[in-house]
């Protein structure tokens, strides 16, 4: 079975919304696309594996899916990222799109996860998420999803679609992989590890005095 694997950019308060730019997504009065932009360096450059499309298939949300297709197909004959990303096989998931018409583009049909559970179950090379925060809770939410690779950038956006809204499925995550770049952006590699484990730091029992004022208190009593 091959791996489907999660890539993001996020804010430092888990916002993932246009950080690639002013007009990518300014939904809901979104007013910092490009946030992303002041911190890029050779040590993430390095480390875009999976973000340009060699050796893997690409599932893509609608909104990501129409950036890209705006964008590739359009660039030099010489860009290798848009050489790979044109050539390599891309899944799209959508509920409005009738047809995708960028090379080697197919929809997932209505039930998203069903599909992507079937790609996973083929052979083939891995399958890359890139954006598409839609897509990756609904694919968490589903249990689909093998691998995080999440660049944390060191700025506070306030507002914005966040990588993980309410309603996310709890679960553990194990981090595999981590490397820092010069402008302080944190590249992280994390697996899902199960259940949300619980614990309590109290080691003494309390007093009956302690007791019975924590009964007050859970029982609404006056303060």
């Amino acid at each position: 079975m091959r791996k489907l694997i999660a890539s993001t950019f996020v804010s430092l308060d888990g916002v993932m919304q246009a950080p690639g730019g002013p007009e990518e997504d300014p939904t809901g009065g979104f007013a910092h696309g490009g946030w992303t932009f002041p911190y890029w360096d050779e040590v993430m450059g390095r480390s875009m594996k999976g973000l340009d499309g060699k050796d893997r298939e690409l599932v893509l949300g609608r909104r990501t899916y129409e950036i890209f297709d705006g964008y590739w197909p359009y660039q030099p004959a010489d860009s290798e990222i848009a050489q790979t990303l044109n050539a390599a096989r891309k899944h799209v998931a959508s509920r409005t799109l009738k047809q995708v018409t960028w090379n080697n583009s197919t929809l997932l049909g209505d039930d998203v996860p069903k599909a992507v559970a079937a790609l996973k179950a083929q052979a083939g090379q891995d399958l890359q998420i890139i954006g598409s925060g839609n897509l990756i809770q609904t694919l968490q939410n589903a249990g689909l999803i093998d691998e995080y690779n999440v660049w944390t950038f060191p700025v506070v956006l306030g507002r914005g679609k966040r990588l993980f809204e309410s309603g996310a499925r709890p679960e553990e995550l194990k981090l595999v992989d981590s490397l820092h770049s010069t402008t302080g952006v944190v590249l992280s590699t994390y697996v899902p590890a199960g259940e949300v484990r619980v614990g309590t730091f109290e080691t003494i029992e309390p007093s009956e005095k302690e007791q019975a004022r924590r009964k007050r208190m859970a029982g609404g009593a006056n303060w």
